[in-house]
C-alpha cells in the first residue's frame, strides 16, 4: 500500500522529505554586458549628454545648409535630420547595432522637426545671415562631440582601436557629407582644403591612447571633444590646409 509522504511508525514520526524540485533559476542578469564596462556611475549621462549635444549641433548645421538654398519646411527637416542622423546611422550599420541611436531615441526625431518648424516660423534674415562662415561653429561643435561619440559606442563594444578611430570619423563627418549632398554641393570635408576629417582622425587617436593609462571614463571623452573641435578651431584661425593633389 502506498503511503502518503509523512506517516507514523510506532511512537516515532517519521516525515519522508518530498523530492526537490529540479527548476534552474534563469541567470540573474548583470549589470555589465559586451556593450557596458566598468566606470564611473555618471558616465551614461555624460554620454547621452554628448550625444545629445553633437545631434542638436550637426542639425543646426543642416538647417542653416538648408536656409541658404532657400528650402521649403521639407527640405529643411529632411536636411538636418540627415545631418543629425547620417554618421551615427553609418556607424550603427557597420557595427551591426539595432536599432539604430535615433530609433532608440524618438525624442530626437520630435525636437529636431520641432526646432526646425520654430526657426523657419520665428528667425528671420534680420536675425541671422545663413551664411557659411555662420555654419562652420555649430559644424565644428558637432564634430568634436561626435568624434568622442563614436569612438566611445566602438571602444565599449570591444571593437579594436583602429576601428573604433574609423568610427570616430565615420560619425562626426558622414553627417556633413550627406548634409552637403542634398544641398547639392560638394562635400566640405572633401573640398575645403582646411582639416575636417584629420581633426576627427587625431583626436579619435587622443581617445585610444588616454583609454590605456587613464582609468576615468569621462576624462578620454571630453579629451577627444577638446582637441578634435581645438584642431579645427585652429585650422580655421590659421587657414591651415592640406596640400592638393597636383597631377
Amino acid at each position: 500500500m502506498r503511503r502518503p509522504s509523512w506517516y507514523i511508525f510506532g511512537s516515532t514520526t517519521c516525515l519522508r522529505a518530498a523530492p526537490a524540485l529540479a527548476t534552474a533559476s534563469p541567470p540573474t542578469p548583470t549589470s555589465s554586458s559586451p556593450m557596458t564596462l566598468p566606470e564611473t556611475p555618471w558616465i551614461h549621462t555624460l554620454r547621452f549628454a554628448l550625444e545629445i549635444a553633437a545631434t542638436a549641433a550637426f542639425a543646426l548645421s543642416g538647417m542653416i545648409a538648408a536656409a541658404r538654398k532657400r528650402m521649403d519646411v521639407v527640405g529643411v527637416c529632411t536636411v538636418a535630420c540627415f545631418a543629425a542622423f547620417g554618421g551615427g546611422t553609418l556607424r550603427d550599420l557597420m557595427l551591426d547595432q539595432r536599432p539604430f541611436f535615433w530609433v532608440r531615441h524618438t525624442g530626437y526625431v520630435w525636437g529636431i522637426m520641432a526646432l526646425c518648424v520654430a526657426a523657419m516660423l520665428f528667425m528671420r534674415q534680420r536675425h541671422f545671415k545663413p551664411t557659411e562662415r555662420a555654419m562652420l561653429l555649430p559644424d565644428t561643435i558637432g564634430l568634436g562631440l561626435f568624434t568622442a561619440v563614436g569612438v566611445d559606442v566602438a571602444m565599449t563594444a570591444d571593437m579594436p582601436a583602429l576601428i573604433a578611430v574609423v568610427m570616430g570619423v565615420v560619425t562626426s563627418v558622414f553627417g556633413g557629407v550627406l548634409r552637403d549632398v542634398l544641398c547639392n554641393e560638394v562635400p566640405q570635408a572633401f573640398s575645403d582644403h582646411r582639416p575636417y576629417a584629420l581633426c576627427a582622425f587625431v583626436g579619435s587617436w587622443v581617445d585610444v591612447a588616454l583609454r590605456q593609462f587613464v582609468e576615468p571614463d569621462w576624462i578620454p571623452l571630453l579629451a577627444c571633444v577638446l582637441v578634435t573641435a581645438g584642431l579645427r578651431v585652429l585650422a580655421l584661425w590659421r587657414n591651415w590646409e592640406l596640400p592638393p593633389w597636383k597631377m
